[in-house]
């Protein structure tokens, strides 16, 4: 709002009001904006806290599948190699044999 918007607003509402209430109606304005305040903030801080829950149930899981994940590429690797030396010893027993 520019300064002449302002005096608009304000002559207004002293015609409206009178100058006797204006007092009145200031502190009523002011007043419903702390409340209106109040309750953003509470509004914002439950929606941070509950993020917050759903974040944190997020990193457990990813810690999770991380987890899984390499005991899984462990045993494969465990899984491979065990093959491989089971074959070399056929084959190492062939050789012995032929």
């Amino acid at each position: 709002m520019g300064g002449g918007e302002i005096i608009v607003v304000l002559l207004a509402a002293l015609l409206l009001f009178g100058a006797d209430k204006m007092p009145e109606v200031a502190k009523g304005l002011a007043k419903g904006m702390r409340e209106f305040r109040k309750v953003t903030d509470d509004i914002k801080r439950e929606f941070e806290e509950s993020t917050r829950d759903i974040k944190d149930d997020i990193n457990d899981v990813t810690a999770e599948v991380k987890k899984n994940a390499e005991e899984t590429q462990k045993n494969i690797r465990n899984y491979i190699d065990e093959s491989e030396v089971a074959k070399n010893i056929k084959d190492l027993g062939k050789d012995l044999k032929g």
